[in-house]
């Protein structure tokens, strides 16, 4: 807190210091970047932080812009996850909540490193006011987009989302008060294990687990990480540090792609078998391949569920490797769209290597990441979990990433890699570096 009161303190002999002109000028450059986030289709929220419910000089919940969204606005209500479901610790409340008094669009909550265990505070909009609206994003055709404008201090979990994980696979030793079973549709991470740290895209198409793991695992992730600076960082280092973070979820396209400042590098896993994450898509991948075979085959797991076997599209690879030959046998490395695989070829009877003696995934494309489904659609409001900030509803009690949250949006379609672009270039100066706004200099301005 004293970081944070530091940080106010000087953000306010910054304003001091600016003459009445610039006043003006950071009102109409708050109006432009806005302009810049509604004007792309498919809004369905933006919370800037700026707008409240008794306007920006005011201390009511922050409120989003939206398009034929509810009549609050999204308004974001302070939740403490441990009080609402380990029935620990006492009610959150926007003081939990501490402003930076600057950002992107003028304004930044900031999310403290969790200390206390029984304090998970999350800006959240409850169910009941989001379900059916343009931000529950789900079901047949439905695609899905998000930006967020952050400072990361520390943290690979969650950013913003509808993802509540589920309190029914709390560990025994932790047992939640209130068990639910898993609620997820889509959100933005910072990583987790798949790598902690960069941009990640979390989809689910049943609310629950994939590939036979009590997790969720479909997450498309950057080979980049968002930088990090310290939780005792001065006021310059936190406006040199804003990152744009985003994923698209192209429900045509059936792949998920997850951006850091407006770029989507292709990554690949390698021996994805052997990775922390993805382990388990490389199992689904496997008993999808055995289950193909006639017969039992060794390693085949016949009580696997069909509907989580990971198959992406293997015609016609787009490329052949011969890595090992003998007389009688060949290793090849096939590349197709999201796979790579070993594949051990023998000679036919008429001398040909044609014979497929085995299949081995070498490589799994992680970013864009192949997911063939509609996002979880809950059958019923009561089914559904809520849109957070900050933290996601977790079986573990999960901190998320700690650090400063400057804009979230949602859109209702898969953005282009050129409208990610823009939007990652919104305040951004020729330095590379997006300029911060003052809140003050805004308001001092006037909002009309």
């Amino acid at each position: 807190m004293k970081d944070v009161m530091r940080h106010l303190a000087a953000s306010f002999v910054l304003a001091g210091a600016v003459c009445a002109a610039a006043q003006p000028e950071a009102r109409d450059s708050y109006r432009g970047r806005v302009q810049a986030v509604l004007r792309i289709p498919g809004l369905a929220a933006f919370w800037d932080f700026v707008q409240r419910e008794d306007g920006p000089q005011g201390t009511g919940r922050f409120i989003a812009h939206t398009r034929g969204g509810p009549k609050d606005g999204y308004a974001l209500e302070p939740r403490n996850i441990p009080h609402d479901y380990w029935r620990a610790g006492r009610p959150a409340s926007y003081a939990d909540f501490p402003l930076l008094g600057r950002g992107p669009f003028g304004q930044a909550v900031h999310f403290p490193a969790a200390a206390d265990r029984e304090l998970r505070p999350v800006l959240a909009v409850p169910r009941a006011r989001l379900h059916g609206t343009p931000l529950d994003v789900k079901g047949p055709r439905k695609s899905v987009s998000m930006v967020a404008w952050i400072i990361r201090e520390d943290g690979d979990h969650a950013i913003a989302g509808i993802w509540h994980e589920g309190t029914d696979i709390s560990p025994p030793e932790d047992r939640a008060a209130v068990v639910e079973p898993g609620r997820r549709q889509y959100a933005l991470f910072a990583g987790l294990a798949a790598n902690p740290g960069a941009a990640s895209a979390h989809v689910s198409e049943n609310g629950r687990a994939s590939f036979g793991d009590r997790y969720a695992r479909n997450l498309a992730v950057t080979i980049e990480t968002i930088p990090r600076v310290s939780a005792k960082a001065s006021g310059a280092e936190l406006d040199a540090h804003w990152t744009v973070v985003g994923f698209t979820f192209d429900n045509q396209r059936n792949c998920v792609t997850a951006y850091i400042d407006g770029k989507a590098a292709e990554h690949w896993v390698e021996e994805p078998a052997k990775h922390p994450f993805y382990r388990h898509a490389a199992r689904a991948w496997q008993q999808a391949t055995l289950a193909g075979i006639p017969g039992l085959q060794p390693g085949e797991d016949p009580a696997f569920p069909r509907d989580q076997y990971y198959q992406p599209p293997e015609g016609k690879p787009r490329s052949v490797k011969v890595l090992k030959q003998t007389p009688d046998e060949r290793l090849e490395l096939h590349t197709f769209p999201y796979t790579r695989v070993r594949v051990t070829l023998r000679k036919d009877s008429r001398g040909r290597f044609r014979v497929i003696a085995g299949r081995e995934l070498a490589a799994l494309k992680v970013n864009p990441f192949w997911f063939p489904h509609d996002l979880y659609s809950p059958p019923s409001r009561e089914e559904g979990g809520p849109f957070t900030i900050g933290r996601v509803i977790h079986s573990r009690r999960g901190a998320g990433m700690a650090g400063y949250y400057g804009g979230v949006a949602v859109y209702t379609r898969a953005l282009t890699p050129g409208e990610m672009a823009a939007l990652a270039a919104v305040g951004r100066a020729p330095d590379g570096k997006i300029q911060p706004l003052e809140l003050r200099q805004i308001l001092s301005a006037g909002m009309q």
